[in-house]
């Protein structure tokens, strides 16, 4: 007798970014039959405008950053003058070739991470998707002719990752000549003169490090009391240091009305009325998620008064057959998250062994100089649970640690949170140079429940700046 034919599980991925992308990777290598509907790339808008770009801008300006400190180690690059004298040579960057490298890398990615999808058997297609209810979406491409194509394709299991877009303001609207969103700082082709950033939170202290490194002025204009006010205090606190250091004017407590453009640059009205005048002027103040006109509410599926799709720990929504990852949802907005949402959803979809995601457990970053890393619980997210007066903390100073020392980095610190009665590590705050390294050692005690104990029992090479971490736990040590 002729076994019955069994239709593999029908899976549709909306957004290639990071979450798409694991979703897709996730289905295919488990069996089910697999559509990813992308309108830009593979890779979205985290490889081919975001993330990639970005951080490989943030390591160039590291690079510099690098050769202007060498001096702190002994090393000199002069060359002699007319009267023979040593003169220090300055620093050139070619921003155009900088940012040719940016975008050629960012492809490259998106690139490799089509022929990972095709290779596992994924069906990719390039176009503009929307849900058609719970079971379809409704694709259209471009046709040979000049026109567009429609497909419908029916699914079992929908997942939702379009990501976001930079949000604007009509009081000051990117030209993406010079008024910019960060999506457009790669057209630029030289090293602005002035920079005027707008908005003090991860995306513009990472660019306002990375061009007053290269060599822009830059104008910081923060609503806040202090930079980077969503992270660790003190860590902020070092950032601001550095900033000021460096040469940056940071305005505290400064919100911009409007920016327009003057005849050869920008003009910033403060909501105080001072103005501020510069070449260019970046907007970073936040992103909208890209779920407008999908579909979603028509489907079922509830959203948040942003936009944001409502998920659970598992990324499903309130709809059954749809998940959704990334940016779009309500979720912590980072690439790892995404990537965790999308193979958590597949993975749940088709029955598979899944852990619900723990936002106390994501480790996340800040790519300025030095780095801030976080894991876990927080100053904040413990007061806000009247978890002060159960928890321990200690801060080990880089100013002590002798590898910091020997490569001239001492302005940063570790610090460790732990449960006053189990010695349980619940979260972790690392400033240093590469913290986006460090904190992974912290990020699997959190995991795993280590105790401080169990931590510092574990060998640190010497010298290094992982020391730093076994010192702090020592510290803590339970009797």
């Amino acid at each position: 007798m002729a076994k019955a034919y069994e239709r593999k599980h029908r899976i549709a991925v909306l957004g290639g970014g990071p979450g798409g992308y694991e979703a897709a990777l996730a289905g295919a290598q488990l069996g089910a039959e697999v559509t990813l509907i992308e309108r830009a790339g593979v890779g979205g808008a985290a490889v081919l405008t975001d993330v990639v770009p970005s951080k490989s801008l943030i390591a160039t300006a590291g690079g510099v950053q690098a050769v202007r400190d060498s001096g702190r180690l002994g090393v000199q690059a002069f060359v002699p003058g007319g009267d023979g004298k040593p003169v220090r040579p300055e620093i050139a960057v070619n921003l155009a070739a900088v940012n040719k490298r940016l975008l050629a890398m960012a492809g490259a990615q998106s690139v490799d991470m089509l022929h990972s999808l095709e290779n596992a058997g994924v069906r990719v297609v390039q176009g503009e998707g929307r849900l058609d209810g719970p079971g379809a979406v409704l694709v259209s491409t471009a046709a040979g002719d000049g026109g567009t194509d429609f497909d419908r394709v029916e699914a079992d299991t929908i997942v939702v990752a379009v990501g976001s877009s930079p949000r604007e303001l009509d009081s000051a609207k990117p030209d993406g000549e010079r008024i910019l969103t960060w999506k457009q700082l790669y057209n630029l082709p030289a090293i602005p003169e002035h920079l005027i950033v707008v908005g003090s939170g991860v995306t513009g202290a990472e660019f306002a490090n990375a061009y007053r490194t290269l060599g822009a002025e830059v104008t910081l204009v923060s609503s806040r009391e202090q930079v980077l006010p969503g992270e660790d205090p003190d860590a902020a606190a070092v950032i601001e240091r550095e900033f000021k250091r460096l040469g940056m004017n940071v305005m505290s407590k400064s919100r911009a009305d409007s920016v327009v453009r003057s005849d050869d640059g920008v003009l910033v009205t403060l909501s105080d009325g001072r103005t501020i005048e510069g070449s260019h002027c970046l907007m970073a103040v936040g992103s909208i998620p890209n779920t407008r006109g999908l579909g979603l509410e028509e489907a079922g599926v509830q959203l948040t008064d942003s936009g944001h799709i409502r998920v659970n720990k598992v990324a499903r929504t309130g709809v059954p057959s749809i998940y959704a990852a990334g940016d779009c949802t309500d979720f912590f907005p980072l690439a790892s998250v995404a990537s965790m949402q999308g193979r958590t959803a597949i993975m749940h979809a088709l029955g598979d062994f899944v852990r619900p995601i723990d936002l106390r457990n994501v480790a996340a970053n800040v790519f300025t100089y030095p780095e801030i890393a976080t894991v876990g619980w927080n100053e904040r997210t413990l007061a806000d649970s009247e978890g002060l007066a159960q928890h321990v903390t200690h801060t080990v100073p880089l100013s002590v640690n002798p590898r910091a020392k020997m490569i001239g980095f001492t302005d940063g610190f570790v610090k460790l949170f732990a449960w006053k009665a189990s010695g349980t590590v619940i979260g972790g705050v690392i400033v240093a140079h590469r913290a986006s390294e460090l904190i992974f050692s912290l990020a699997l005690a959190v995991e795993h429940r280590l105790t401080v104990d169990q931590v510092a029992s574990a060998f640190a090479v010497y010298p290094s700046m992982t020391g730093a971490i076994t010192d702090a736990a020592r510290a803590l040590h339970r009797h």
